[in-house]
């Protein structure tokens, strides 16, 4: 894969994120930029060094483990300061911390990273964990076979992972009924009908875990069992699936199945950021082979 420029956004020192993205391996010729922003409702000078401080010790760290790294510092506000500086470079990738609040990771609603994943034109990781991964990463690939979950595969696939690394493959599968059909009771809502929906549902299963597992392979991954389940609310099972695996990293694509207008992020992409118990990429970018 070609060399990716990563946006590290980060707000406090020592940073988990910056953890995190040291502990991985990157494609040869990643940059790195750090980037802390100095909120303009703070006192300027005091927060302007503090946050100067935090970048360039950031930027140490990286560079110390060999990678390509710079310190950035901007005023206003975070929410739209990440993003526009995303743009300003170019970014393929954001990463994020989540929150904490009471020593418990808990990505809030309304927040800075919550904003940056909805208006971000670029990929964005929502980072939950610094750890080192001695035998490898558990990423869970979530993929309903549109367009944007096949970029995912592909994202993962072309990227270096720690040795060792498994992808387990999920796709949920709703039914695909109208508004109408969808407000139907028996024996309105005909039997064979919602039959041959569930049949038409499973296939595109079976063709989501066929593609995504076609491109892992092809990239050098190692899958583990491929998982497929007919429901309403997607997330919930993304969710539960994760925390039973004990995943490192959730991958999802921004947006599902009926294209543009249903926008994931808003329903599934961002409740399983919202509430997932690791970190997670929400990939954006198409990603040809």
């Amino acid at each position: 894969m070609k060399a990716m420029k990563i946006l590290v956004a980060v707000e406090s020192s020592p940073s988990v994120v910056v953890a995190h993205v040291a502990a991985r391996p990157w494609p040869a010729g990643t940059s790195f930029e750090v980037l802390s922003v100095a909120d303009s409702s703070q006192p300027e000078d005091s927060r302007t060094r503090q946050m100067t401080a935090i970048a360039e010790n950031g930027a140490r760290e990286l560079s110390a483990r060999g990678l390509d790294a710079s310190a950035f510092v901007m005023h206003g506000h975070p929410k739209a300061a990440i993003v526009d500086r995303a743009g300003e470079i170019a970014a393929d990738m954001i990463v994020i911390g989540s929150l904490h609040s009471g020593g418990l990771a808990r990505f809030l609603l309304g927040g800075v990273a919550s904003a940056v994943l909805r208006h971000a034109h670029c990929s964005v990781e929502v980072v939950r964990d610094g750890q080192e991964w001695k035998d490898g990463m558990k990423i869970l690939l979530a993929t309903d076979d549109s367009e944007y979950s096949l970029a995912a595969a592909r994202s993962v696939a072309k990227r270096p992972w720690p040795a060792g690394t498994e992808v387990r493959v999920l796709t949920v599968v709703e039914l695909s009924l109208t508004p109408l059909e969808s407000a139907l009771e028996p024996p309105y809502l005909n039997s064979e009908m919602i039959q041959m929906q569930r049949e038409a549902a499973m296939k595109r299963a079976g063709h989501a875990i066929q593609s995504a597992e076609e491109v892992l392979r092809a990239g050098g991954l190692e899958t583990s069992e491929s998982i497929s389940v007919l429901v309403e609310k997607p997330q919930q099972i993304i969710l539960d699936e994760a925390a039973q695996w004990g995943a490192d990293l959730i991958v999802v694509g921004s947006h599902g199945r009926r294209g543009l207008e249903r926008f994931l992020l808003g329903s599934v992409s961002e409740a399983v950021a919202t509430h997932a118990p690791c970190s997670v990429e929400v990939v954006r970018t198409l990603v040809t082979l």
